[in-house]
């Protein structure tokens, strides 16, 4: 019988509300990504996404993934429905178990925020707060009950991964893949440059996103231990070098580093490391988080090639980049760290290669699959695209009546404000400008780079 262990529950604590916090910054980072017009829209998706997926994860989300298996390893019972027969006194470890259920909450959370990058600026924000609840019944909870259950299939199989790369990156990515392609194309997609409007807001969120991932990763040793410790070092390497393969990248193919490639390939190399960070050595983790800087900076231009409109790049940001880092810890894995099983440069053949690269072809499959067909029921049902003419307007003023700049709207974002005097004011009824102010064009001197495509970049 374990009891509750002081020092373990104050880093998982702490880890707690490091990983909540990488929700808002993932907001910022998405926000300053998109048009100027859209930022508000991106903000609000990653914070309803807090309160959807709380409400879903403590009623019923939990027990489906942690409880009892009841179905060969593919859900859990219900007997924590409501999180009945937790209390204060539950351990699980030798953490609380209300706080153990409150940090995959946290997980949670951030991997439905994840996939709003992929429709950005051409989503009805009520078809969002339908989608959100019923994706992470149908797929979060399922796949995370196969990974990270006791008696889900896939860990049983002998599967490895650490925090993530499975349950978050590549369901993130292949479910963002998949609504892509259900919502279409933004209108001037490969036509006009949709370069991010807040660069500053960029960094600002990468940088909340790399402190929050140190909970993320370091915090699933679920204790303040020596493999939290090693966890910490390869999350701190894998950035690093992520954010170099990416800049160097950039140097030799476009002649210029840039802010944005930098904090691209921050996330790139985290995202790698996140599946193997417990596995790999620090010197692994350098190598993990290179390639992923590396291949990252070129999958992000695939959209254009093939013609899915992936807005702010999570297919070839997280799911790319989850592929890299799950399929590395059949390579690199060591049995310093893993007490086990080893990775093919370290001896250990390529049977443990073969359950990751499994592991990825199932799980994506899954996770694409019923999110295209959720998709496609609730365009039917509800109505998941924004109209032409809201879209051009823009989905901040279009679905919230604000603005997050003077130059959009005046008067804190009050459509006809300026004319409670018995007139119009700057705004028609649906909140239009009438001209007095011309609506700012985004980057009017951009042009098509050099092949005639725009920038894999511009988002």
């Amino acid at each position: 019988m374990h009891s509750i262990d002081t020092g373990d529950t104050a880093w998982l604590l702490v880890a707690t509300a490091l990983v909540l916090l990488m929700t808002p910054g993932l907001a910022l980072f998405y926000g300053g990504m998109v048009r100027s017009k859209g930022v508000l829209n991106m903000i609000m998706m990653s914070f309803v996404a807090i309160a959807l997926v709380t409400v879903v994860w403590l009623i019923v989300g939990y027990s489906l993934v942690f409880g009892d298996d009841v179905g060969g390893g593919l859900i859990g019972g219900l007997e924590h429905v409501g999180m009945a027969g937790i209390d204060p006194g539950t351990v699980h470890g030798t953490v609380p178990e209300l706080l153990f259920a409150t940090f995959q909450l946290t997980f949670a959370i951030l991997t439905a925020a994840l996939i709003s990058g992929a429709i950005a600026d051409r989503t009805k924000f009520s078809a969002w707060m339908v989608f959100v609840p019923i994706w992470t019944l149908l797929v979060y909870v399922p796949v995370a009950h196969w990974v990270w259950g006791p008696d889900g299939w896939i860990a049983q199989l002998g599967v490895l991964d650490y925090a993530g790369g499975l349950v978050v990156e590549i369901v993130s990515g292949a479910s963002g893949l998949a609504l892509a392609l259900v919502l279409g194309e933004r209108i001037g997609f490969r036509t006009e440059p949709m370069r991010p409007h807040n660069l500053p807001f960029v960094l600002l969120g990468v940088g909340l996103l790399w402190f929050g991932w140190f909970g993320f990763n370091a915090g699933s040793a679920l204790g303040a231990n020596g493999t939290a410790a090693a966890v910490f070092v390869n999350t701190l390497v894998a950035g690093c070098t992520g954010m170099l393969g990416w800049v160097v990248v950039e140097q030799r193919r476009d002649g210029h580093p840039t802010t944005f490639g930098a904090a691209s390939g921050v996330v790139a190399g985290l995202v790698a490391i996140t599946p193997s960070c417990g596995w790999v050595t620090m010197l692994g983790a350098a190598v993990v988080g290179l390639l992923a800087g590396v291949v990252c900076s070129f999958a992000v231009g695939w959209k254009f090639r093939f013609g899915y409109d992936d807005s702010l790049d999570v297919v070839g940001v997280h799911l790319v980049g989850g592929i890299v880092g799950t399929l590395a810890i059949g390579l690199l894995a060591s049995q310093v760290m893993t007490h086990g099983p080893e990775g093919l440069l370290y001896g250990g053949g390529l049977t443990q290669l073969g359950k990751q690269a499994l592991a990825v072809a199932v799980v994506g499959g899954y996770a694409f699959g019923v999110t295209y067909l959720l998709g496609k029921a609730i365009t039917r049902f509800v109505g998941f695209r924004v109209t032409a003419e809201q879209e051009t307007t823009g989905v901040d003023l279009a679905l919230h009546a604000e603005s997050a700049y003077e130059h959009a709207v005046l008067a804190h974002g009050s459509p006809g404000a300026l004319g409670m005097h018995g007139g119009s004011g700057l705004f028609g009824s649906h909140g239009h400008t009438t001209g007095l102010f011309p609506p700012r064009r985004e980057d009017e001197s951009e042009k098509p780079d050099r092949d005639g495509e725009p920038d894999p970049q511009r988002g």
